[in-house]
């Protein structure tokens, strides 16, 4: 899918249009194998040909039911998993084609901030330590001037910086999820893949949480794929938002056009399910439930990957997956039924 950034009216002229990432084609296929001899005998497709571009200082939301392969694909994109085909370009640079040595190089640059904050920190280390890792890693900073940024990226979060002789299990969720905000900007990135960064925290939490990522990136310049299943606070967060299902990105564009006129038919499901603040207006609303269960990525339908759930599929979904029509102001979506 061509999913190519497109100027729409009210962006700066002054905004540079040449992609920070581009990821063109990208498959990443995991072996089912059986038997003594651990033979394969089938492919896991959990992410099946994926292809963005993100600017520079852009907010993009991912966003799909749980199992569709956005957390694979963020981190197939930082190469914690090697894509099984496709090109990764970060700043012109192809990561598919780099030794482990020129990857290592550009990795400060690139971060990520994990959904679990209780799973990502090491209960053994403290605070300090679990900051200063990345730093120690890469041999960035020693002695005084390591403890001086350890201190400035728990201020930079808005935890005391004394805090650093502390451990993970004296701190409360949110301040768990700080403390790997701080270890994600330690080597001053300009890339972070933000992976369901909420999802584990109290609701009173989660708007700290976001603002504090919004602020962050204001001050600091920095570019984000914001991964989640929660479309309502995407909106609030993202300018624009892709929509995943079964591997695909099956619907791409700012976040104002694809919430007020989404074309493909899964998009318009997971917007039904969207409280609305208007009381008036939820209790009028029609919910659009979907029948059956999410195919098995080991396994998936012919054509389109929606046609076994869709509510208005026609014999063609089923022949062919559908090419992406450019609806214009950069709106993509990959459905047959697309006006």
């Amino acid at each position: 899918m061509q999913l190519a950034h497109e100027k729409t009216p009210g962006m700066s002229d002054t905004h540079s249009f040449n992609p920070l990432l581009h990821v063109k084609n990208v498959k990443q296929h995991f072996p089912v194998t059986a038997g003594l001899l651990r033979r394969q005998v089938g492919m896991i497709k959990a992410v099946d040909g994926v292809d963005f571009d993100l600017m520079p200082r852009e907010n993009l939301g991912l966003v799909g039911e749980s199992g569709c392969g956005k957390t694979t694909l963020g981190r197939t994109i930082l190469h914690l998993y090697r894509p099984t085909e496709g090109q990764i370009l970060f700043k012109d640079v192809n990561l598919t084609q780099l030794k482990p040595s020129a990857l290592r190089a550009l990795r400060p640059k690139m971060q990520m901030i994990f959904q679990d904050p209780q799973d990502s920190l090491n209960p053994r280390m403290t605070v300090g330590s679990i900051i200063a890792e990345p730093l120690d890693e890469h041999s960035i900073l020693k002695g005084k001037d390591r403890s001086n940024r350890v201190e400035e990226l728990l201020d930079a979060v808005g935890l005391n910086p004394r805090y650093t002789n502390r451990y993970p299990h004296e701190f409360s969720g949110g301040q768990r999820q700080r403390i790997g905000i701080a270890r994600a900007l330690g080597l001053n990135p300009e890339f972070i893949i933000c992976d369901e960064p909420i999802a584990a925290l109290d609701v009173s939490i989660q708007a700290q949480v976001v603002n504090l990522l919004e602020d962050l990136q204001e001050k600091l310049g920095l570019t984000y794929l914001f991964i989640s299943h929660d479309l309502g606070m995407i909106r609030h967060i993202s300018k624009r938002v892709a929509v995943m299902y079964l591997g695909k990105i099956v619907e791409l564009g700012p976040a104002h056009e694809l919430y007020s006129r989404s074309q493909h038919p899964y998009t318009k499901a997971l917007l039904s399910a969207v409280p609305l603040h208007n009381p008036g207006r939820e209790a009028k609303r029609e919910r659009i439930i979907l029948t059956g269960d999410v195919p098995s990525p080991a396994n998936p339908p012919s054509g389109c990957p929606f046609r076994t759930r869709c509510p208005i599929a026609e014999t063609r979904c089923a022949d062919s997956m559908p090419k992406p029509k450019n609806l214009g102001l950069g709106h993509w979506v990959a459905c047959h039924l697309a006006d």
